[in-house]
């Protein structure tokens, strides 16, 4: 069945698109929608101008989009959470955590929804999150993520290798004991032997 679409169906077409579609998907989806009609002369005219018109508007969300962009591109954000001696958080922070902060630095409401964040973070540390302003504009933000009592991943990485060096000067000082111990004890069984000699 042919129609013409009147708004945009993600993974099928977009506005003013023509397309052949399954009569199924067509009277059962499409059509009680609003979101296609068939493809008559009058809809396609209709259907085109409706295209043009919304490529303009989109236009104009987009240029208004864009300067939020540059106002957010690489802005820092701060997030604290509980977080354990390995920087493992006890919790997550997630896209409604994200938005709460984009919001404010915008001085609006931001929706969650906006905020791509393929799984909640976990761990304490840097993480470059994009959020999206229209379906064409985004805008990445740098959300570091601290402990409630200010702990950073830079701390934790800094304790495990201070950590992982006293461990090592630990190793090294009972190595040379042990050396030391047994230069002793070779050097009391060479006397014991010029003893038995004499």
């Amino acid at each position: 069945m042919k129609v013409v679409f009147l708004e945009d169906v993600a993974g099928t077409a977009k506005i003013g698109d023509i397309k052949d579609v399954k009569p199924g998907f067509a009277r059962n989806y499409l059509l009680p929608r609003r979101l296609a009609m068939p493809a008559t002369a009058s809809i396609v005219k209709s259907a085109e101008a409706r295209a043009v018109r919304e490529a303009r508007l989109q236009d104009a969300r987009d240029r208004d989009a864009q300067a939020v962009a540059n106002r957010l591109d690489g802005q820092a954000i701060t997030i604290s959470a509980r977080a354990g001696s390995t920087g493992k958080l006890f919790g997550s922070v997630g896209t409604a955590d994200i938005a709460e902060k984009v919001g404010g630095i915008l001085n609006t409401e931001f929706d969650r929804h906006n905020v791509v964040l393929h799984e909640p973070l976990k761990e304490l540390g840097d993480h470059a999150v994009v959020v999206k302003l229209t379906k064409n504009v985004s805008a990445t933000v740098n959300v570091s993520v601290i402990g409630e009592d200010g702990t950073t991943a830079a701390d934790i990485k800094t304790r495990a290798e201070g950590g992982g060096r006293a461990k090592k000067l630990e190793a090294e000082a009972s190595e040379e004991t042990d050396e030391s111990a047994g230069s002793d004890e070779y050097a009391a069984e060479e006397a014991g032997e010029k003893a038995d000699e004499e």
